[in-house]
């Protein structure tokens, strides 16, 4: 057993939950839910930072003290976690008087250590970003975040000796390649390291701001607001005495977005190694979510609330789709579109119309009571060690923040449950009496089921415990153990009751709100010009994804003469499977390893009953049909633009 701690960073309160927040959060509650299903020891953290200029203004332009300000707002952030299925073990506040003695604490040792000192300093100070610029930091005399010239401010204050720390750090860095990750912020930081960093101003005089942690040292001064937020993830952990802190500190993780980067991978570390703290284990960051490649910004109106989008489209899905969406450490694109298209094909088609075959067929044959599995046969060792496989890489990849690679994993299995079913045929097995066979078939169906439900409690905890209820097994965290679910394939206990059927997952209309306000409108009548080809905008254009791919296999759609089902590699993680109405003009062996071209972006669709995930584009010129392609031997899944 390795005890775990994972923290977000605590949120600002000058503003409303948003994306962003929500993302980070649960991303660490699933991770924190991952090592709990893993029979780990688990803390996780989160909370609001609550000091700082930005407060006092926010609660000005409220017409609000600070206090009654962050009250309100700090509300808003705790009661939304619970409500997204977010369960940290410590909510905390940097306005706790526990946190505030914490600090001093710190502040304390760092002064009696002689690495804090008194000095005057002029600078270019951002009131947005509650910090000093010198000027190579700064674009063309402007902060770089808020676009605005910061004030040039000459004040006295209290200075923390952080390059004293910051070979230590660089050489921590270096030893140890797990600290930051991915690799890419890795590379930042050190780059940050060799610039000329400069110690690090860490209070505020009264006469210019009065919300904040009063020095112990100098009464005349409050603490710098990052030099204070910082500290909370020790304070919710107890220390330098408590029993959370023995635990978990050895074990702690935290996750940010790549914006505050910097005082999480070099004013955190060299803080800690000032007071004598051990440092935190890893540092896990990742990117922005845009929205049309813009990142959410409340001057542009962008910013996406994510609460609108659960009461629209459900948490499960909202939760499953920004762990599954966005490459940890990589920008990601948030539209309701690509939502939708998430619901519809992975969880409606895939999983959900799964669940509900299976019951269906289980009340059919069995009166809804799970049967006893009889002897198996190769197809059924297959399908077992595949799962076994898919359930492994699964965690593995998941608690190495590789979310989406650990979900596309785990959909090769959701894929493979799905063409089981149709290779084994339970129905024509009940027709011909083969009630042996047919118990074994429906038994693996349902077990792997459950173990999919299991293994997807911690991105979607609420509807995952309903599918294992609706399968005839119930969910008791004391009683998992994940380990064994990679080696054996027996956790269904024969005789109980499924649902009659499973609605977790319906599909929802891809078409926008504003899209539907279009369609309502009048049209114009016809003329003559209808038949001319009609124009699209170059943004149309660009949400099209076209990209190079190669055909694996094909293989006759069964009841269809015309049409082939393709698997297509196009540079993902698995292949495409595309239906195409290609079976007239070409055989089986012309187009298996031939280099195409799809639109992979395409409306998921199921055609004669098989999920077809994209298009294969071609020429039809008279009774021949040509398959586009790009340059022999060009890689898959390269962008055509």
């Amino acid at each position: 057993m390795n005890p775990f701690f994972i923290s977000t960073p605590i949120y600002y309160v000058n503003a409303r939950p948003h994306l962003g927040h929500a993302y980070t959060t649960i991303v660490a509650d699933s991770i924190y839910r991952m090592k709990k299903l893993g029979n780990d020891p688990a803390f996780f953290v989160t909370g609001t930072d609550e000091h700082g200029d930005k407060i006092v203004e926010a609660a000005q332009a409220h017409q609000q003290t600070p206090e009654e300000y962050v009250e309100k707002i700090s509300k808003l952030f705790k009661d939304a976690w619970p409500w997204l299925e977010v369960a940290p073990d410590r909510f905390i506040r940097t306005t706790e008087s526990q946190h505030k003695k914490c600090v001093q604490e710190i502040l304390q040792r760092v002064y009696d250590n002689g690495d804090i000192y008194f000095g005057e300093y002029g600078g270019h100070y951002c009131f947005g970003c509650e910090r000093f610029y010198t000027e190579k930091e700064l674009v063309d005399g402007l902060c770089p975040d808020h676009q605005k010239k910061p004030d040039f401010i000459q004040e006295k204050n209290y200075f923390f000796r952080m390059t004293r720390y910051l070979e230590p750090l660089k050489k921590h860095i270096l030893d140890n390649p797990d600290f930051i990750k991915p690799e890419r912020y890795r590379n930042e930081v050190l780059g940050m390291l060799g610039d000329e960093l400069n110690d690090l101003c860490i209070s505020r005089p009264k006469t210019r701001l009065t919300w904040g942690i009063e020095l112990p040292f100098d009464d005349q001064y409050v603490t710098y607001v990052w030099f204070d937020a910082l500290i909370n993830y020790i304070t919710a952990l107890q220390w330098p005495d408590g029993e959370g802190f023995k635990k978990y500190w050895p074990g702690a993780h935290h996750i940010v977005a790549k914006d505050i980067l910097k005082p999480h991978a070099v004013f955190w570390p060299t803080m800690l190694m000032s007071a004598g703290i051990p440092l935190y284990q890893g540092l896990r960051v990742h990117g922005y979510w845009t929205v049309k490649e813009t990142k959410m910004s409340k001057s542009l109106g962008n910013v996406i609330e994510p609460m609108s989008m659960v009461d629209k489209y459900g948490l499960a899905p909202f939760r499953y789709f920004l762990l599954r969406e966005m490459q940890f450490g990589l920008d990601a694109s948030f539209s309701e579109e690509a939502l939708v298209g998430r619901l519809n094909a992975d969880l409606a088609n895939d999983l959900g119309n799964l669940t509900n075959r299976v019951l269906a067929m289980t009340h059919k044959y069995f009166k809804g009571v799970v049967p006893q599995i009889s002897a198996t046969q190769q197809e059924d060792e297959h399908t077992m060690e595949l799962g076994y496989s898919c359930f492994k890489d699964y965690v593995e990849l998941f608690e190495k923040f590789d979310f989406a690679k650990a979900l596309a994993r785990l959909w090769v299995f959701v894929s493979h449950l799905n063409k089981y079913v149709d290779q084994s045929a339970p129905w024509m097995l009940y027709k011909e009496g083969k009630n042996d066979r047919l118990q074994t078939v429906m038994y693996i169906l349902l077990e792997g089921i459950r173990k999919i439900a299991l293994h997807m409690w911690p991105v979607m905890p609420g509807t995952a415990e309903q599918m294992l209820e609706q399968v005839g097994s119930g969910f008791d965290l004391q009683e998992v153990d994940l380990h064994a679910e990679w080696s054996k394939w027996n956790g269904l206990v024969p005789g109980g009751l499924v649902a009659k059927k499973s609605n977790l997952f319906p599909r929802v209309d891809v078409t926008t709100d504003q899209e539907k306000k279009q369609a309502t409108q009048s049209k114009p009548a016809s003329t003559a010009d209808d038949n001319k080809i009609s124009t699209i905008s170059f943004d149309d254009f660009k949400r099209m994804h076209i990209v190079t791919g190669k055909v694996l296999s094909a293989e006759k759609v069964k009841g269809a003469d015309k049409l082939f089902q393709l698997e297509v590699e196009i540079g993902e993680n698995q292949p495409r499977q595309i239906v195409a109405g290609l079976a007239d003009f070409f055989a089986v062996s012309d187009l298996e390893g031939r280099e195409v071209v799809v639109l992979a972006n395409l409306e998921p669709k199921k055609i004669r009953g098989v999920q077809s995930q994209g298009m294969v584009l071609a020429v039809r010129h008279g009774k021949k049909m040509s398959l586009l392609k790009a340059e022999p031997g060009t890689k898959p899944g390269l962008k055509i633009s």
